[in-house]
């Protein structure tokens, strides 16, 4: 018992003794973590305390740079900003000039290359102008769908743009055929987005072709700005430009009319700096002096005196205006610039090559035609086909019955009969077509 007693009471003092050694430890803990935080608290206080100096002695500086500059922060700033400008402003006059300097070197040596070209009488090459353009097709299956279910495809494709779509065996190929270019430019980007877009059908038909039309336009536009570079002649309005970039896709006796209005322009130019005439004022006139061929046919008098009038109504200069109106003697040229804008034009049309009489009298013969059918009540698009032996009269049919119909099928023959001689028969197609449309929701 007295040795039980004896080990209780050893683990008792043992139990103490550790007790307060833990107790000790804590203590010594603690007093060394309010040691560190007090040194912490210190070295922020310092740390502060030098920003604060580093601060004022920045101050110091500054205001000690600003009396001796005798300017503000913000003067220097703005002074530093101008002379950066004035220094990007000065580079870039240089960069301009020596630009100007290399564009006139440019145009001195391909001004050289046109007087030898005119005095030779050299044609220089030109776009072939055809009735076909050749669409090439990813794969044959697509002349399947563009003809559609029992033809209803390409009805519709011929009804719309007024060209003909030819399919034949010649493998992933179909052609377009229309006298008209810009018509036929037309149905070819409308055939272009078709195919890519694979949704051929005659209402997606309708909704292409009036995006491309739309397209043709910027096409026009984009090829009138080219002409004003090439001739190289100043600004002018953006209908005038429009319009002159319209004949892009037109023909004089087979050469390109946009293409002889800049080569008249050139040489134009020529002819006025060795004579010391106005050079500016040729360059223009002679680039203008077709446009009245852009002008619908409904305009009255020539393409020289319509033209004319059009360039006056969009402002240009009363000299440009009589040169044009007088390039083919209907009015009798008043001024050196005037002879001379006959002559270019007499050089660019005149040369060997530039002309051919046939594709000209083609032409016209097939605008007759559509005149012709375009003069009846009702008609609201008229179509010359297969060189001129089929003409496709589409008619309103709100206006039109089936009786009127027959009867302006045989007008339009007898006109056809009476004024125009052509080779074979023109068959005379008047289509009325009603069409129902609702929308289901």
């Amino acid at each position: 018992m007295w040795i039980a007693m004896g080990c209780v009471g050893a683990l008792l003092l043992l139990g103490w003794a550790v007790f307060r050694w833990v107790r000790a430890t804590e203590r010594r803990a603690a007093g060394a973590v309010e040691f560190v935080e007090a040194e912490v608290t210190r070295r922020r206080a310092e740390l502060e305390r030098r920003e604060a100096a580093v601060a004022v002695l920045e101050d110091e500086r500054l205001r000690e740079l600003e009396r001796l500059a005798g300017l503000t922060a913000g003067q220097a700033r703005a002074q530093v900003l101008s002379a950066a400008e004035t220094a990007a402003r000065r580079e870039a006059v240089v960069t301009v000039r020596e630009i100007e300097r290399q564009a006139r070197q440019d145009g001195e040596a391909r001004a050289r290359e046109i007087v030898a070209s005119a005095v030779q009488r050299m044609a220089s090459e030109q776009t072939a102008e055809t009735v076909l353009t050749v669409f090439r097709l990813p794969n044959e299956e697509l002349k399947g769908r563009i003809i559609g279910k029992e033809g209803r495809n390409i009805r519709a494709f011929e009804a719309v743009t007024g060209v003909n779509l030819l399919v034949d065996e010649t493998p992933e190929v179909v052609q377009l055929s229309c006298f008209d270019p810009v018509r036929r430019e037309a149905a070819r980007l409308t055939l272009e987005t078709l195919v890519a877009d694979g949704r051929i059908q005659p209402a997606r038909i309708e909704t292409v072709h009036a995006h491309s039309l739309g397209e043709v336009e910027r096409l026009c536009v984009r090829a009138g700005e080219d002409a004003l570079i090439a001739a190289q002649v100043g600004e002018m309005e953006r209908e005038l430009v429009r319009t002159l970039g319209q004949l892009r896709y037109r023909t004089s006796y087979g050469q390109n009319v946009l293409a002889h209005l800049v080569e008249s322009a050139r040489v134009g130019a020529l002819m006025a700096a060795e004579l010391g005439a106005d050079v500016a004022l040729v360059r223009r006139a002679a680039l203008l002096h077709d446009i009245g061929k852009a002008l619908p046919s409904d305009v009255a008098g020539s393409h020289a005196l319509a033209g004319a009038e059009y360039a006056r109504r969009w402002g240009e200069s009363a000299e440009v205006v009589h040169a044009i109106e007088a390039h083919h003697g209907e009015v009798d040229p008043q001024t050196v610039e005037a002879v001379l804008t006959q002559a270019a034009d007499a050089c660019s049309g005149g040369r060997p090559g530039a002309r051919k009489e046939s594709a000209e009298s083609y032409v016209r013969r097939l605008a007759r035609l559509e005149e012709i059918a375009a003069a009846q009540p009702g008609v609201t698009k008229v179509f010359a086909m297969q060189a001129g032996r089929e003409i496709r009269v589409m008619v309103q049919p709100d206006q039109v019955d089936d009786i009127a119909a027959q009867v302006i099928a045989r007008e339009i023959a007898k006109r056809i009969t009476e004024e125009l001689t052509l080779p074979g028969q023109t068959r005379v197609t008047v289509i009325r077509e009603t069409r129902a449309v609702e929308v289901a929701r």
